[in-house]
């Protein structure tokens, strides 16, 4: 009997939104997929927004003139933002932050990609969004938002050309991300720091999931390791509202090369009494499986 293999449902999903942006291509005679957004982004200007914060926005500004070589760019005020919103002629490199319906305290600023048009009238919601990373709360960060800026910068970057490239990957950045990981992380060493392993992750799991190689250290000292840039070292950071509604908001989990700024792995989960802030234990079965 012949046994056919199946499709993880992310596959499937990736698969589908190709399919339905190929159809809409049909239904309306025009071209609208995002690898054909996307093909003149290495032409066009992004303008980089600051966001009127000195501290962090010195950093963009660091950061932007040491790793964006993909088009050309200037920065901007948020008000000159809301000046050329509307123009397709350029992309916006800009820091949003999201609120979830169900909360009144604000949730995340993400790092977004995107581009202008008539639609951004209608405010940065209605705007064709590239790519979005998590960067801090809203509330403000600690400080460690400005260590893994460059890198997420550059991630915003890689993923932009790669969708230019590949529709598949357009509609798929974790997958694009998280690939990395399953290529290559049984070779690295981890280090995440203790506050970023979520409260409901038992000493029993840790003893589970952890190897020789997977060290659960002070902040500051994954931070460091990622500043040094540790050969063959994968830091771990973590975005997540400052005063998360169970429920309603969301954690983020990411992994870091410390040489490259390389992003190799990205998850989330809604928060809740159960699944706290930080790496769960899901996180850390997952990571444990590819090694």
């Amino acid at each position: 009997m012949q046994t056919f293999k199946k499709t993880p449902m992310k596959k499937v999903f990736a698969i589908l939104c190709v399919l339905f942006a190929a159809l809409a291509v049909r239904g309306q005679g025009k071209v609208n997929t995002r690898k054909y957004i996307l093909n003149d982004f290495n032409d066009k200007v992004t303008q980089v927004v600051l966001s009127g914060n000195d501290v962090m926005d010195s950093g963009i500004r660091q950061e932007v003139v040491n790793v964006w070589t993909s088009s050309p760019f200037e920065f901007c005020t948020m008000d000159r933002f809301e000046a050329l919103k509307t123009s397709d002629q350029y992309y916006f490199l800009i820091p949003a932050e999201s609120r979830f319906k169900e909360e009144e305290n604000p949730g995340i600023t993400f790092l977004s990609l995107v581009k202008g048009g008539p639609q951004a009238k209608d405010g940065i919601g209605a705007m064709t969004e590239i790519v979005s990373l998590p960067l801090m709360p809203a509330a403000g960060g600690n400080g460690r938002e400005l260590v893994y800026l460059g890198a997420i910068i550059q991630t915003i970057q890689a993923f932009a050309l790669a969708a230019m490239e590949s529709e598949k990957v357009a509609y798929g950045m974790e997958a694009w991300v998280n690939q990395n990981y399953s290529k290559f992380g049984k070779m690295k060493q981890l280090y995440l720091a203790q506050g970023d392993i979520a409260e409901s992750v038992s000493e029993k799991q840790l003893e589970r999931f952890l190897d020789a190689d997977i060290h659960i250290v002070e902040e500051a000292d994954a931070d460091r390791t990622y500043l040094e840039g540790g050969f063959n070292t994968l830091v771990g950071y973590v975005v997540a509202p400052f005063m998360p509604q169970n429920g309603a908001s969301y954690c983020y989990k990411m992994l870091f090369e410390a040489d490259s700024h390389t992003l190799y792995y990205i998850s989330r989960h809604r928060i809740t009494e159960k699944s706290g802030v930080g790496f769960t234990a899901d996180d850390l079965r997952r990571l444990a499986r590819k090694r």
